[in-house]
């Protein structure tokens, strides 16, 4: 009991507005290369002649590697000593941008970004767990409002930094970056962070070997089926359903194996909070809405609106404005108001702005797509930091490594599965839509006539009557698929709207205290 309350009446002899700077510039590091390699794909692609299709793994490579080190974090922090291991996870994090940035095959950048994944995996949960505990719980809104400053821009400024340093320089310089970035924070980290006695190594720490085999097996194949379930039909194929069987074995084994293990890799007891798992839930749901509309967004612009990818990605500025500007109102209000109601008033900012986004059109210029951005992005700074400090706010400081760590996998598979599922979308709603478009071209429809008969008549200049006919039904099919893609993002755009509205009243089923 004594250690207990030890733990929690520790306090840092550093200023934790100093000790900060290191943890910030890492998790920002992290986080950034979520997105910036999006835009540059197909660069990559190119340089080492493979398809587009192949290109993926290098962002999946990444997911899946994090992933397996983030549950870890907490066993990590007790084998080396928390900041030692924050210390190490920077330093292989820049060796490894440096090893992608030189890299002259797929094979070795894939290698790379795995490396680079195990490397960063423990920034975030690290970052997000010392900055909770280095402040007074009357000063940690001001903390988390500047931790979600990272969380929330990073990514949307990812596809704008990588899009300008792949056109003006090269694509190895969206991971160049990381490197003085990292120096830096290395060295700050040594000089600034300090670990609290809870944190420090411990002796006799057991390794729990079953638990890290499923939980490898477990992502594994979860991010195989989330990359490849679209392209191999799901589960009409064969491959994909005994993949996602194992998927689903391993994770019961693995739950099964932390639950009775004395020592486990990863303690989920802290799931029996009430704040931790709503919050947690919110999060995850947050997490998948923020990542497709990311993934979709540009997507339309660049594949409907004839957008490069530098200008899609300028497009998507309002939404860190709005999140900017956001966080600065979250941390003057997050010890004045009820955080519960930020909280919904950002879900339903981030609902509006998708509904709004569910009625573009293809005649729309670029303030109709800034607008809704940065609304989405005012939702997203006034809901993500108040959920964060909610969800941890019955976790004792000596959990909070523990349940950091689970709170970050747990987001990173929520975000990998909503934008699996925004892909599965856009692809069954165009095929749906083409499917009740094309019932109307035919010769029996007027309309279809008086549009075929205008289109031929373009061509008759230059071809015979027959030719023209067939290059204007040729036109008038293209200008039907489009708008049934058209029709895929709309709807894409409102399912997701729809999931941020309805998850508000869970947000008053946690509980929060009087200041």
């Amino acid at each position: 009991m004594s250690n207990e309350i030890a733990a929690e009446e520790w306090k840092p002899r550093i200023n934790p507005w100093l000790a900060s700077i290191p943890l910030m510039g890492a998790a920002f590091m992290f986080v950034l290369d979520e997105t910036i390699a999006n835009v540059a794909l197909p660069y990559m692609a190119g340089s080492f002649s493979i398809s587009r299709q192949e290109s993926m793994w290098i962002l999946t490579s990444y997911l899946v590697a994090s992933g397996i080190v983030i549950p870890m974090v907490g066993w990590f922090s007790k084998v080396m000593g928390r900041k030692n291991f924050f210390m190490l996870s920077i330093a292989i994090f820049s060796c490894a941008s440096f090893l992608c940035g030189i890299s002259k095959s797929n094979e070795m950048m894939i290698l790379s970004r795995i490396l680079q994944g195990i490397g960063g995996g423990g920034l975030l949960p690290i970052a997000q767990a010392c900055l909770l505990e280095n402040f007074e719980p009357q000063v940690r809104g001001k903390a988390m409002a500047m931790f979600g400053l990272v969380v929330v821009i990073a990514p949307i400024i990812g596809p704008i930094v990588g899009g300008w340093l792949t056109i003006n320089w090269s694509w190895p310089y969206i991971y160049f970056i990381n490197i003085p970035i990292g120096i830096i924070s290395l060295i700050l980290a040594k000089q600034l962070i300090e670990d609290p006695p809870y944190a420090r190594r411990q002796a006799g720490v057991k390794t729990d070997f079953v638990g890290f085999f499923f939980l490898f097996l477990w992502l594994v194949t979860l991010q195989v089926v989330l990359d490849k379930g679209n392209d191999l039909d799901w589960f009409g194929s064969k491959f994909i359903t005994r993949l996602s069987i194992i998927s689903v074995i391993a994770l019961i084994v693995f739950v099964i194996s932390q639950i009775k293990n004395k020592h486990p890799l990863v303690d989920l007891s802290v799931l029996k909070d009430k704040n931790y798992f709503i919050g947690t839930f919110v999060q995850v749901v947050m997490q998948g809405v923020m990542l497709a509309s990311m993934a979709i967004l540009p997507q339309f612009l660049q594949s409907m609106m004839g957008y490069d990818a530098f200008l899609s990605g300028i497009t998507m500025m309002p939404r860190g404005l709005g999140a900017l500007i956001a966080l600065v109102f979250c941390g003057q209000l997050a010890n004045k108001v009820d955080n519960r109601w930020l909280v919904a008033l950002g879900l339903a900012l981030m609902g509006i702005a998708g509904w709004i986004l569910g009625f573009l059109n293809l005649e729309i210029s670029s303030l109709n797509v800034e607008v809704p951005n940065f609304i989405f992005g005012l939702g997203m700074g006034f809901a993500m930091v108040p959920i964060i400090s909610l969800s941890v706010m019955t976790i004792s400081n000596e959990q909070m490594t523990n349940a950091s760590g689970l709170q970050n996998l747990l987001k990173i598979i929520g975000g990998a599965i909503g934008t699996s599922i925004v892909s599965t979308m856009i692809s069954r709603f165009s095929q749906i839509h083409q499917y009740m478009l094309v019932g109307k071209l035919h010769p029996l429809n007027d309309i279809f006539n008086q549009k075929l008969q205008a289109y031929s008549s373009m061509f008759m200049t230059n071809v015979d009557p027959h030719t023209a006919s067939y290059l204007g039904q040729n036109l008038l099919y293209n200008e039907m698929i489009q708008q049934s893609t058209l029709w895929a993002f709309i709807d894409s755009f409102r399912i997701y709207a729809v999931a941020c509205i309805i998850i508000i009243p869970l947000v008053f089923l946690v509980k929060t205290f009087k200041k």
